[in-house]
């Protein structure tokens, strides 16, 4: 005979019958709520509540961090029957703004002047930003000015010119947009 069973019948016998409450059922009763206690208890007070394994995205807010992320490209078309196309890329970030060049078909070993003008292709103004000369197809210049600043200056372009000793022609043009 189970335990329990013969102690609630010894007490029936005596005359002192009451509920017993640590029967094996109530035991597993308490057990289950004992342990969703324990587990209430531990989770609003001692989970590390920073160890998810997901990240909630942060909000970038500040207007560097928004001048980051913009960036242009510009299509350079060849000019004066040049054959030199390719494209500008102006990327802005901490203020500043980087322009990289690459042109196809451009001469080894020529110095090719590249500005950003006032106006539109294919007859650009005066020059307002001088860029770093490109040599074999490749430029990169740092601005200190935003692309939005940029934008606010339109209509400009991206001009390079044939060389050092011929900068009156022109081999490539693309407009900011």
């Amino acid at each position: 005979m189970h335990i329990w069973k013969a102690i609630n019948m010894a007490e029936e016998e005596e005359g002192n019958y009451r509920k017993n409450f640590f029967t094996p059922k109530y035991l597993l009763i308490y057990l289950i709520v004992g342990l969703i206690l324990y587990g209430a208890v531990y989770f609003f007070f001692f989970a590390n509540k920073t160890s998810s394994p997901y990240q909630a995205p942060t909000s970038q807010t500040t207007e560097e961090q928004k001048a980051s992320e913009i960036s242009m490209t510009v299509v350079l078309s060849a000019q004066n029957d040049s054959d030199q196309s390719g494209v500008a890329t102006l990327a802005s970030e901490n203020g500043k703004t980087t322009v990289s060049i690459q042109l196809d078909s451009s001469p080894e070993g020529v110095s090719q002047p590249a500005h950003i003008h006032m106006g539109a292709c294919p007859n650009p103004g005066e020059v307002v930003y001088p860029l770093t000369n490109v040599m074999d197809g490749t430029s990169e210049t740092v601005l200190e000015v935003t692309l939005d600043t940029l934008r606010s200056e339109l209509p400009l372009v991206v001009n390079v010119h044939k060389s050092t000793t011929e900068s009156g022609t022109y081999v490539s043009c693309g407009d900011l947009k």
